[in-house]
């Protein structure tokens, strides 16, 4: 299997990865981007999510909008890397939809 390569790839960017699969469950999860991430920058991950996964439904870029609050520039965003990103939405996607997330 190969192996994907980050274009933005560091030893930085690994050791906050690493760190981030060491969390244990949703309390640290929690604990670690908030300290990690502001208030702002958590609400934009999480709504980006959210897009991603009304997206995959199917749901209308209008219909989006309207429940998220998100931009048209961040639902297109999130659809262009859907349709032809790395397939980092679509894993986690996918894994979530089999466990009933």
């Amino acid at each position: 299997m190969k192996m994907y390569r980050s274009k933005l790839e560091s030893k930085e960017l690994d050791m906050l990865f690493q760190a981030v699969l060491s969390l244990k469950n949703e309390e640290e999860c929690y604990m670690f981007f908030e300290d990690l991430c502001t208030v702002a920058e958590l609400t934009a991950i999480s709504q980006r999510y959210k897009v991603a996964q009304m997206l995959k439904e199917g749901t209308t870029c209008h219909a989006i909008a309207e429940k998220t609050g998100a931009s048209t520039a961040t639902i297109s965003r999130v659809n262009r890397c859907l349709n032809y990103g790395t397939g980092g939405y679509r894993t986690i996607l996918d894994r979530n939809e089999k466990k009933g997330e």
